[in-house]
């Protein structure tokens, strides 16, 4: 089984390019492409956040234009940047898009992998928290499967980073968060957008995660000091793949583009020198 993860689309539309630099929707489908393209076809995708870059209804529909050729299940997750109406009234067959009242929350079974999505958005704010009901809905819904491995997606990170000026638009309340998912073993990992990069660290007992993004990356600068920018390192995704053998999730990041080989390293019997 295999869960891959894309975030942070950004998708603007007429044309415009984020920044007046990033042609996000492009990217978006070069990335479509290589997913599509895998030797080994996960099982779904999971987009967390920041579908669009302002939330408007036209974004959306041209967001679905280019998901349309994506040939895996894929679930959808705001983020700051994203309009929780607009979404649903562009994707009203995303029966799970329904499930969590005002906050767009649910819960999804990907092979032998329970994913629990939660809704960080604070509209009009850069910053993310959790809502009390969400974090109870979460620790209900948590304990009434507690021994089916679970991954918990959102958008905000429940950890900071180094990067100053994204740990300052980060999510609020991390302890409330890690209070509940100690409480359940059974969480795998906790994987997150927000951040444009591929960071990790240890919360709750578990494993969180932020993932590249599809276009332009946030630069790795960690003076706190620093002012925000992006850079065009590649863009990518990851995908999270469940050894049932080893009852354990490993998570890979690769990268969108062409790329010479793969090469071998060995002529028959001999190390290539």
């Amino acid at each position: 089984m295999i869960l891959a993860q894309i975030s942070d689309l950004h998708i603007k539309t007429d044309g415009k390019k984020s920044y007046r630099v990033v042609d996000t929707a492009e990217s978006l489908r070069r990335c479509v492409v290589q997913l599509n393209a895998l030797r080994q076809r996960p099982d779904a995708v999971v987009i967390t956040g920041d579908l669009v870059d302002f939330g408007q209804p036209g974004e959306y529909v041209f967001l679905r234009q280019l998901l349309a050729s994506l040939e895996i299940p894929y679930y959808l997750l705001p983020g700051n940047h994203d309009e929780r109406g607009a979404l649903r009234a562009a994707f009203p067959d995303h029966a799970y898009l329904q499930q969590g009242g005002e906050r767009i929350e649910y819960v999804v079974e990907v092979g032998p992998l329970r994913v629990v999505a939660l809704d960080t958005v604070i509209p009009r704010a850069s910053g993310g928290e959790l809502a009390p009901r969400s974090l109870q809905w979460l620790d209900d819904t948590l304990a009434q499967q507690p021994s089916q491995p679970t991954v918990i997606v959102m958008h905000h990170p429940p950890f900071t980073t180094g990067i100053g000026h994204m740990d300052d638009m980060g999510l609020a309340n991390p302890e409330a968060l890690a209070a509940v998912v100690r409480k359940h073993p059974q969480v795998e990992r906790v994987l997150c957008g927000h951040l444009h990069r591929a960071i990790q660290s240890r919360f709750a007992g578990t494993l969180a995660s932020t993932c590249p993004g599809v276009s332009h990356q946030v630069d790795l600068d960690l003076d706190r000091q620093a002012p925000s920018a992006f850079v065009m390192e590649p863009p990518g995704f990851q995908l999270h793949w469940w050894d049932d053998a080893a009852r354990s999730l490993i998570s890979h990041t690769a990268f969108i583009g062409q790329f010479e080989g793969p090469y071998p390293f060995y002529d028959g019997d001999e190390l290539i020198d």
